[in-house]
């Protein structure tokens, strides 16, 4: 007898919590391979293959293309061959599921081979603790009231309940636990909901719904999910927060049908765009960098007429092209060596500045998909050249969609190029947790005063915006001016190479 296993979105790491289904890879009847991708997500940072570590046939898939589903919302169910446990399949051959779950209960066989395409949640090491065989039904029945492209984290308390008993103690009850009922236990269904709702887990799938409500002091006990089978969302726990001082009970009868959705505007021209995806979280970083750091800002005009000229020389010489903003980078990490305290980040728990021996140097890309900032790993170390070439590919990878969350994270301070859309200056915003950020506007001729005398000369106005916990104005001014001292005589740069 087959069995049918779910396999959940994974926790795809660097604190996401959701995901945006972009294409799904395989269809339902299709066999599958361990490790083979299954779907294609878009997460705040970048777009993901997943892949499953359940050899077998798709029986079921959940979440329809552009739907967003949270981690731990169940993405399809496969069925397999008999097997005692609920671990991911042994690795099969091309046909996918001839030999996946053979393992008997008692046998030791020979040693399984498992999931390699390591996810956060999936790893490749010891095998996992066997645990009893939860029975279900085979591929045609089972889920048979959620199964298809419809929406993910249908999860009924009964269902949960009864999942509990079958399934071991040490299972986290922070997840929302998915099983198949069985017919000769519905009639149970009804008692079995009102224990689950008092005794057994939660229904919520949603790690920020659970991180909300904790963050309130809210128990989620109390309150009756809006979301299908009771699961509780988000718009649940703002509600109940919202009518925290009234007396009576928050309710599924007294709240909004939908609450999750917003109402309908009634002027036909309004537009609403939905903040989220990497819209979504640039806003969060944003307002959060506004919230936390008391941030200053200072500015200077530079003659960069030497700096361009420059610029030329060496690309005249030959070999790779160096770009206007790996010059202004290889500046910035040597004004960094000078004023470390601009290459740090403040623990506010332990109420102590961090200053970070290692420059990760990230610069602004605009692309179709957002506001992106990767990541120039080691950029103390890089040569203009290096960094030109490295600007290039992530540059060219961010308009892809291609980054990875590594290269869009861990930044230690930013570069700002906005220049490129024809601005003078700007009030950069900091970003979180980074202590500084370096804006440079647009190279343009100016009337300025050079060697006594009124002349056209190529001008650009630098702009600083720094934590004022880390340092004060005049660490802030010496870095800004050192800076503006390199583009206006390349050659100071010579003393720190």
């Amino acid at each position: 007898m087959a069995q049918v296993l779910e396999f959940t979105l994974p926790d795809l790491g660097e604190g996401l919590t959701e995901a945006e289904i972009v294409r799904w890879l395989v269809d339902v009847g299709e066999v599958v391979a361990v490790d083979q991708p299954v779907v294609e997500v878009e997460t705040a940072k970048a777009m993901v293959e997943v892949p499953c570590p359940y050899a077998g046939v798709v029986t079921a898939r959940f979440g329809a293309e552009g739907a967003e589903l949270p981690v731990g919302a169940p993405l399809l169910t496969v069925a397999v061959g008999a097997s005692e446990t609920a671990e991911p399949a042994a690795a099969s051959g091309a046909s996918g599921a001839s030999s996946a779950g053979e393992r008997q209960s008692g046998e030791s066989g020979p040693e399984t081979q498992e999931s390699g395409n390591v996810l956060v949640g999936y790893g490749t090491t010891a095998p996992p603790v066997r645990r009893r065989r939860v029975r279900a039904q085979g591929p045609a029945s089972a889920r048979e009231a959620t199964a298809g492209d419809g929406p993910a984290g249908s999860v009924s308390p009964a269902v949960a309940a009864e999942a509990g008993s079958d399934l071991p103690s040490d299972l986290p009850t922070d997840r929302a636990v998915h099983a198949v009922r069985r017919p000769e236990d519905s009639a149970g269904a009804a008692d079995t909901a009102d224990i689950a709702a008092s005794e057994g887990p939660v229904p919520v799938i949603s790690p920020l719904v659970r991180r909300l409500a904790r963050e309130h002091g809210l128990d989620l006990r109390e309150l009756n999910g809006s979301g299908p089978d009771g699961l509780i969302l988000r718009a649940d726990v703002e509600y109940a927060l919202r009518a925290a001082g009234s007396p009576a009970r928050s309710t599924a009868a007294d709240r909004p049908a939908a609450p999750a959705q917003a109402p309908a505007a009634t002027d036909a021209d309004t537009v609403r765009v939905p903040l989220k995806g990497v819209r979504g979280a640039v806003a969060d970083k944003l307002a959060r960098s506004r919230r936390e750091i008391p941030d200053a800002t200072c500015w200077v005009d530079a003659d960069a007429t030497e700096l361009l000229r420059t610029r030329a020389v060496m690309n005249a010489a030959g070999g790779p092209k160096i770009s206007v903003l790996a010059l202004f980078a290889r500046i910035c990490v040597a004004a960094l060596d000078r004023h470390p305290e601009l290459n740090s980040m403040v623990d506010t728990e332990a109420r102590e500045v961090v200053r970070l021996d290692r420059v990760h140097l990230g610069f602004a890309a605009q692309t179709d998909r957002g506001l992106m900032v990767p990541v120039v790993r080691d950029a103390h170390g890089l040569g203009a050249e290096s960094l030109s070439t490295e600007f290039a590919r992530l540059t060219e990878a961010a308009r892809e969609g291609r980054l990875s969350p590594a290269e869009l994270t861990g930044g230690t301070f930013t570069l700002n190029n906005y220049g490129v859309f024809g601005v003078d200056g700007s009030t950069p915003i900091i970003n979180h947790p980074e202590a500084a950020m370096l804006g440079v506007g647009r190279i343009a001729q100016k009337p300025w005063v050079h060697d006594g005398e009124l002349a056209v000369r190529q001008v650009v106005q630098l702009s600083l915006t720094f934590d004022h916990r880390v340092c004060d104005g005049g660490t802030a001014g010496g870095f800004l001016r050192y800076v503006a001292d390199c583009v206006e005589q390349p050659s100071v740069l010579l003393r720190t190479l």
